[in-house]
């Protein structure tokens, strides 16, 4: 069993698709996967939302909602978007907002914050933040301190969150816990996009960690022809959290 691990896309399709070119390219496509599981933030920064809401739909993937898809289904709703405070950010969740198409809007309310599933015999659980807090970061330096509590109540084999935007595979307190990394909004000064595979195979687990180069200009075009705050132009180009 193949499993596509993905995370914090923030609205960047052409990340996805150049993650999509590098599969094939490795003689992997898509369809060769048994799943595609996505630890939310879905949506937000870069400018194309409705493409990557459409790509997760019909990849038929196990998606959860994040923080900043949150905030979005708060606008949707009508309700006050209570955070973030930062104008320029605040911008970037109304343009989103604004430009999601109906289908779009579908498939962001009716995601739920945590999913869990049965693999071949895995019980895995999918999360945004953690099982405990969905706005956690659970970092790659978090103390194993707080893995080991999280593994004794988790009730999982394998725990898969996001947020962090730091790809790892820890094994702590008999549990597997897996970041793949943020496909479309890295911190790390590398701005490549991230991704994992996990393969289930024969009572035994994998998990390969993947950067892809994509076409970052093609969301900076997009940013400034939106007329959004130029830094975050700046952050997709260096690949760091600027704000």
């Amino acid at each position: 069993m193949k499993i596509l691990l993905l995370a914090d896309i923030h609205g960047n399709f052409p990340a996805l698709e150049a993650i999509t070119e590098q599969l094939r390219q490795k003689g992997r496509p898509l369809d060769q996967f048994d799943q595609i599981c996505n630890c939310g933030d879905s949506t937000v920064y870069a400018p194309f939302p409705n493409e990557c809401l459409a790509w997760l739909e019909a990849q038929h993937s196990i998606s959860v909602r994040g923080n900043t898809d949150d905030g979005v289904i708060r606008l949707l709703r009508g309700q006050e978007l209570k955070s973030p405070k930062n104008p320029d950010k605040r911008r970037m969740y109304e343009s989103t907002f604004v430009q999601l198409a109906p289908e779009a809007r579908q498939t962001l309310l009716a995601l739920e914050p945590t999913a869990r599933l049965v693999v071949a015999g895995w019980r895995i659980g999918l999360y945004h933040g953690s099982p405990e807090d969905h706005e956690e970061f659970l970092f790659a330096d978090t103390p194993e301190s707080r893995f080991l509590e999280i593994a004794q109540g988790c009730g999982q084999d394998i725990v898969i969150t996001g947020h962090s935007h730091t790809p790892y595979h820890k094994y702590l307190g008999n549990v597997h816990f897996i970041n793949p990394g943020s496909a479309g909004r890295m911190f790390d000064g590398d701005p490549r996009a991230a991704y994992a595979v996990l393969s289930l195979e024969d009572g035994r687990i994998a998990v390969e960690h993947h950067r892809v180069a994509y076409d970052v200009e093609a969301v900076v075009r997009e940013l400034a022809r939106q007329g959004l705050p130029p830094i975050y132009s700046e952050m997709y180009r260096l690949g760091r959290k600027l704000n």
